[in-house]
């Protein structure tokens, strides 16, 4: 699931991503144009019976492109994705729209 919610200042919204408890995995981080596809760089929360959750504070009137990787090797859409788009890799990359 995907929450928008008001940013700290005009130019930005407050997002958070969830992926729900019954996707197993030991480790998940958020990968995308917001932090140069850094495979690391976004861990996600684990939260017990919620599943696993991070937000950030993204600009305004934008368009980011993301992934999720799940304990370092498989790559993972999100379901609630505002559209997708194809990739270099023949897959496709999940896309919000702020």
């Amino acid at each position: 699931m995907i929450t928008k919610s008001k940013g700290s200042g005009p130019n930005t919204i407050r997002v958070t991503f969830e992926i729900p408890p019954y996707l197993w995995a030991n480790t998940v981080h958020l990968v995308g144009d917001f932090n140069d596809w850094r495979l690391d760089a976004m861990p996600l929360e684990h939260l017990d019976d919620s599943g696993w959750q991070i937000t950030l504070e993204l600009e305004r009137n934008q368009s980011y492109q993301y992934r999720y990787l799940l304990d370092g090797s498989d790559w993972a859409n999100d379901s609630n994705a505002d559209r997708y788009v194809h990739n270099p890799f023949g897959g496709e990359n999940s896309v919000i729209d702020t």
